[in-house]
């Protein structure tokens, strides 16, 4: 495993999954638009090496996990493993935590900024998308706050867009962990809470701040668990909180309880700019530890980014985690990257409308991210989606097999689709498509035979063609 960003980037050129480059770009709209197209290229991560306005030694990383075997990488796996072989990895490594450990130093205090030695523009924090409302410091980062009375420690990824030299602003949903803490703990005691944005940790500990994680789960045991090595945590210089020692940057703050920014709006994950100018969280910044030669991380956010796959994957297995719980019989779930994480495939032991209600009530009781569910069979394989799309045309019925719940004050304000008097009421609605036979339908009688190689043809027949497969001319 990699104990920071520059080992990852190293394993990442050894894969042929780096480009570094080395012609000057500027950080204003042309280093986001490079790495726009990079990712909607499918192509590798990109290494900035100079940045107009900053001096050489200064870099940025851009889009350390937008691929899946830039994920299979991080997690120690060959870069050609299957997207199914990356899901059971992390299932497998998921349950076993390994608690992090406390050193007294690391890399991320070499450099110690306090009072006036604190300038958030000596960090070449990029203008990612033509109408951002600022230059986001905080893409791919990690925001670490502290529960007052339970002392659970929250590791989450939002995003932070520089407000000034001194202070930021951002935007946690108030359904994230981040808000709730804040709203609940700070803002109604009128008191600052301590914060810390992490930028440039080990790939795994970003993947885990933006993993679907339970409330008083601890991101820090999680991310040991998937390294298989405890996270080595070193103390802030203003609060009490805990950072990963082996960090590029840490911007040390308090978020103020009295206090907006305002912040956006941004191109973000569902690969639209939504929404306005708004008002965000107002964090005053009190001390910035960072490396020599720090190196910014940055997701450059839109269609095919970071989070179609770190997002979709934990989500994924947070779904399938919570199906379970309330008995449903569920047996594989994909969030396709193709989906922004709107989107999910459900594959059940049995459909029907009984169990599309009761799927789609447990999934959107807390707050709702999906607002599409395709519900599927066994026999289709989630992770193709051709064989999805097939499953939807022809299985779902269109005046039945559709089914629709509304909700407000728990919906995903960054859906495209929602209106902005939805978003404010954070108002909205998720679909689940059935695309199962119905349950009173006879096996041998009323379903259809499929007519594929697998289903159409006996036993004996297959076996003869597969044992001659090569000998028809056929190299695969």
């Amino acid at each position: 495993m990699f104990s920071d960003t520059r080992d990852f980037i190293e394993a990442l050129h050894a894969a042929g999954d780096l480009h570094e480059i080395e012609k000057e770009v500027h950080w204003d709209l042309e280093l986001g638009a490079v790495s726009r197209l990079a990712c909607e290229k499918d192509g590798p991560a990109l290494w900035f090496k100079r940045i107009t306005d900053y001096p050489a030694g200064i870099t940025a990383f851009v889009n350390p996990m937008a691929t899946w075997r830039r994920v299979a990488v991080a997690f120690g796996l060959p870069p050609d493993a299957s997207l199914k072989e990356i899901y059971a990895e992390y299932e497998k490594r998921e349950g076993q935590l390994i608690a992090p450990v406390t050193v007294a130093g690391g890399p991320c205090k070499e450099m110690i900024r306090r009072g006036a030695d604190i300038d958030l523009y000596d960090f070449p924090a990029p203008m990612l998308h033509d109408g951002d409302g600022g230059r986001y410091l905080g893409t791919w980062d990690m925001a670490v706050c502290r529960d007052p009375e339970t002392n659970w420690v929250n590791w989450g990824m939002y995003r932070f867009m520089v407000y000034d030299s001194l202070h930021l602003t951002g935007f946690p949903r108030p359904t994230s962990h981040l808000g709730k803490v804040f709203q609940d703990h700070y803002v109604a005691k009128n008191r600052p809470m301590p914060m810390a944005l992490v930028i440039g940790a080990d790939p795994i500990s970003h993947f885990t701040a933006s993993a679907t994680y339970h409330i008083g789960g601890e991101e820090a045991a999680l991310a040991g668990g998937l390294r298989g090595a405890p996270v080595e945590l070193v103390r802030c210089e203003t609060n009490d909180l805990l950072v990963p020692a082996h960090s590029e940057i840490i911007v040390e703050c308090d978020v103020l309880p009295d206090c907006a920014g305002l912040e956006g709006p941004y191109g973000e994950y569902p690969g639209y700019r939504t929404g306005e100018m708004g008002n965000g969280i107002f964090c005053r910044v009190s001390a910035v530890t960072h490396r020599k030669n720090p190196i910014l991380t940055v997701d450059a956010t839109g269609y095919r980014d970071d989070s179609s796959t770190i997002t979709a994957l934990t989500g994924a297995i947070a779904i399938k985690r919570r199906l379970e719980r309330h008995g449903i019989p569920v047996m594989d779930v994909n969030v396709p990257r193709e989906g922004a994480v709107h989107l999910a495939v459900i594959a059940v032991k049995y459909g029907g409308k009984q169990m599309s209600r009761e799927i789609l009530e447990t999934l959107t009781s807390r707050r709702a991210l999906l607002s599409k569910i395709f519900l599927v069979e066994p026999d289709v394989d989630v992770y193709d989606i051709g064989k999805v799309l097939h499953a939807f045309s022809t299985k779902c019925h269109p005046a039945h097999g559709i089914h629709v719940v509304h909700y407000e004050g728990r919906a995903n304000t960054l859906t495209p689709c929602y209106s902005q008097g939805e978003r404010a009421l954070q108002k909205g609605a998720t679909a689940l498509y059935d695309c199962t036979w119905p349950g009173e339908w006879s096996r041998e009688w009323e379903v259809p035979v499929q007519a594929t190689f697998d289903s159409i043809f006996s036993d004996s027949t297959k076996e003869k063609v597969l044992a001659n497969w090569k000998s028809y001319g056929f190299k695969d």
